[in-house]
């Protein structure tokens, strides 16, 4: 069958290289709808309780993770230019378009009680900007007069001031995000180099911004890094030219195939999607290596350059269409996920891993056709040079010295099983984020002063219309706030109790002593001034409960924790709110960003634990068509899952968690490892056939000559894959060092063990079944002598 393709390649050449340019311009002018995600992924299935419950809370009370914060440590701004120059900044952010609010010190309001209508009035603290530094000390004293902000706004003790940032909620899921966040930076950054302050920017719209540009930053730097690195290698192989130019090129087009597609599919560039292009690079240049030894290989046997391009696809096709597809089923294992971010993965890399794959496949021979002969130096580099002396030394060990191989793969394996049971399940939601990245360490300030900027929320519904109302239920509410107010690792909650309590202060003509709950007596009378919170119209104060107020919520700013600290925090809360709140009466859900993250983690973790079992299933199928040997699939495994169980013990021992960046990097990396176990294996078989079934001499001419293929195209996947430890996002980075660690142990688990277990094995393996093959390989082109 491959004879017949290669010779169809090759006699319509000119056919199939207008059809590749055709879809090569269709795929570029699709690229020009190519959009970048700017929501946050989701984790969870549509139906998942968790998600339900939050999409649930954002129609009653709004988007929990709007709020852009900006804090600085400042002594002195209570002097009077440098609060006017906040009071300057917080009316010029107040103006960009997008933002819905701005509170500061210098802009902050106060209920006032106007006993003509009997209500609070909303007014301004500060209502222009003060002349002298007596009216500014009066201000100051009306400021720290409040209660209500004190925590909120700024940390007396610290001295730490704070900016809250209320954007709008459909301008952050667009591309105006960025000049928004940008412009609202800008104006920032003018005010602290004005007043010489360090003023630090957190909030999860100003991360997501930030990441987002980071996102759109590396695609173009990594598809860069990968072309670089490919054609780098390549020119060390093979010291020309054309085998570096016809190759990039071909992974070029790749490129183009794969962001047109991500687009036709109407995905959106993600972290993930994003790493696509420089992946395809990487695996379209480990093709063409095989393919280029083969045809090197073959034209010095015969100086035939149509024959040895003839059977460079016959040869070859096969071997690298089974390697290209348990690679795909690797990705494609995602897809059962249920998470979209991880199916859409897992679909545009499965079809453009195969797209490369016929590329590949039929490029690089059209390419060659073209141009002269290979010149005698490609051909020396064959049998010469450091890599051949290394496969003569693996030769000598795999045939002296397979005791000793044993020995160590099973010390490894000890090893391994010791590493891995120190791994740890967590993750954060800023996770990716380097700790000596900026974007952390603001984080980090804000965690210091306010105990965080991560959203966490509560809500209690009374299953009664006005139930909130009730001063028992008010009172629920606070002594809920007194048990958070417990937990160092959340902020000061808010919730309508404060408004109540602010309520009673302004009842009391701002009376500072007076911010507290009303009693029995009070009640009638101050509840009877508050806001119409019922009417619709949402503000700071009435965004607590919903329109029939049935229902509220408790927010409050939670640390960064990992997602088991926030299991501990959410197991040890509940007990505490069941006995507050009768389960029987009230119905009370832990939501908020923050909590959706942990059950998306671990639903995550959960499926991605499944997708490797999958893919290890299909990849053991996809290999039983061209090895109907179970044995010999079995024995193909047990050089690419040493690596996977060597690779999870190196995350034990150096205290990298399990988590969802960092899961999927098995699946993957287990695709690719079993290249070599299928090259190696197919040219054993035909050995075989050429030895008169010998299996010792056919293991070591199998082993010499898929030993520089191995090699070489194993050192192209560790650089290719280790660019990505260039990466600023913590899950691209470990993907680059834990993959390419993979690999490495992967090529050396298969120039030495499988070789070794087939000669110590002997013809237990290599049965009547393992020497036929459903895919009608290379084999029956060798026996033709084509």
């Amino acid at each position: 069958m491959w004879k017949y393709i290669a010779r169809w390649i090759l006699r319509y050449r000119i056919t199939h290289l207008i059809i590749i340019g055709l879809i090569t311009v269709f795929f570029a002018f699709q690229m020009r709808s190519l959009k970048l995600l700017y929501e946050l992924p989701q984790m969870l299935p549509e139906n998942h309780p968790t998600l339900t419950a939050y999409e649930k809370f954002k129609e009653e009370f709004g988007q929990d993770g709007a709020v852009l914060f900006a804090g600085a440590v400042n002594p002195n701004i209570f002097q009077l230019d440098q609060f006017n120059a906040l009071y300057d900044l917080s009316h010029q952010i107040q103006e960009i378009k997008g933002v819905e609010g701005v509170v500061s010190i210098a802009q902050i309001y106060t209920l006032v009680k106007n006993t003509e209508e009997k209500k609070f009035d909303f007014a301004a603290v500060v209502k222009k900007r003060p002349e002298t530094q007596q009216e500014l000390d009066s201000l100051k004293k009306l400021i720290y007069s409040l209660p209500f902000y004190d925590g909120l706004l700024y940390n007396r003790d610290a001295n730490v001031f704070m900016l809250m940032i209320t954007l709008d909620k459909e301008l952050l899921n667009t591309k105006e995000r960025f000049p928004l966040i940008y412009k609202i930076k800008d104006k920032i950054s003018a005010f602290a180099e004005e007043e010489n302050i360090e003023v630090h920017l957190s909030g999860l719209p100003y991360i997501r911004t930030v990441t987002s540009d980071l996102i759109r930053s590396e695609l173009n730097k990594f598809v860069f890094y990968a072309l670089f690195v490919a054609a780098f290698i390549l020119f060390i192989f093979f010291r020309s030219f054309k085998m570096v130019f016809y190759p990039v090129l071909t992974v070029g087009i790749s490129v183009i195939w794969t962001l047109g597609m991500t687009a036709l599919l109407g995905y959106k560039i993600t972290i993930l999607t994003g790493i696509i292009p420089p992946l395809l690079i990487i695996i379209g240049i480990e093709n063409s290596i095989f393919l280029l030894n083969k045809y090197i290989a073959e034209y010095s046997i015969h100086q035939n350059k149509m024959k040895a391009l003839t059977r460079m696809v016959s040869r070859i096709g096969s071997a690298n269409f089974l390697t290209n597809a348990t690679t795909a089923a690797g990705f494609a294992a995602f897809i059962v996920t249920g998470n979209d971010l991880l199916v859409e993965f897992g679909i545009v890399a499965a079809l453009n891993i195969f797209g490369i794959y016929l590329l590949t496949l039929i490029l690089i021979p059209i390419f060659f056709s073209f141009r002269g002969t290979p010149k005698p130096r490609l051909l020396s580099n064959v049998d010469s040079g450091l890599v051949s002396k290394i496969v003569d030394r693996i030769l000598f060990v795999v045939s002296r010295y397979r005791t000793r191989v044993y020995i160590l793969s099973f010390i490894i394996f000890i090893a391994g099983v010791i590493g891995v049971s120190m791994l740890k399940t967590t993750g954060n939601i800023v996770d990716d984020i380097p700790k000596d990245d900026v974007l952390y360490q603001d984080l980090m300030f804000f965690e210091k002063h306010f105990n965080g900027v991560m959203p966490f929320e509560i809500t209690i519904d009374t299953k009664k219309p006005r139930g909130i109302m009730q001063l028992s239920t008010i009172q629920k509410l606070e002594q809920l706030q007194n048990e958070l107010l417990q937990y160092p690792e959340l902020s000061r909650p808010m919730s309508l109790t404060e408004v109540v309590k602010f309520s009673k202060q302004a009842f009391y003509n701002g009376d500072e002593k007076k911010y507290a709950l009303p009693n029995n007596q009070e009640k009638n009378f101050i509840l009877a001034y508050m806001p119409k919170i019922d009417s619709g119209n949402q503000n700071t104060l009435n965004s607590f409960v919903d329109n029939d107020l049935r229902r509220t919520r408790v927010t409050v700013q939670m640390a960064n924790l990992g997602t088991n600290e926030i299991e501990d925090l959410k197991n040890d809360l509940q007990p505490k709110i069941d006995k507050i709140f009768n389960p029987e009466k009230f119905d009370v859900e832990v939501t908020g960003t923050s909590v959706v993250f942990l059950e998306g983690t671990k639903y995550l973790i959960k499926n991605l634990l499944q997708s490797l079992l999958l893919a290890l299933v299909a990849i053991s199928l996809l290999m039983a068509l061209l090895f109907t040997s179970a044995r010999m699939i079995v024995l193909s495994l047990i050089p690419n899952l040493l690596p996977q169980l060597l690779t999870a013990a190196m995350m034990g021992y150096f205290g990298i968690s399990i988590k969802p960046s960092t899961i999927l990097i098995f699946s993957i990396a287990l695709g690719i490892s079993v290249d070599n176990s299928i090259h190696f294996l197919s040219r054993y078989r035909l050995q075989l056939k050429h030895n008169n079934w010998q299996i010792n001499v056919s293991v070591m001419k199998a082993l010499k000559e898929t030993g520089f293929s191995m090699v070489y195209s194993s050192i192209v996947l560790f650089f290719g894959f280790y660019i990505f430890t260039l990466s600023k996002f913590g899950g691209t980075e470990a993907m680059g060092y834990l993959i390419s660690f993979t690999l490495l142990v992967a090529l050396i688990s298969n120039l030495f063990l499988l070789p070794s277990l087939l000669l110590t094995l002997d013809k237990f393996m290599t049965t009547r079944a393992f020497k036929v093959s459903i895919l009608e390989a290379e084999e029956n082109d060798a026996d033709n002598g084509d």
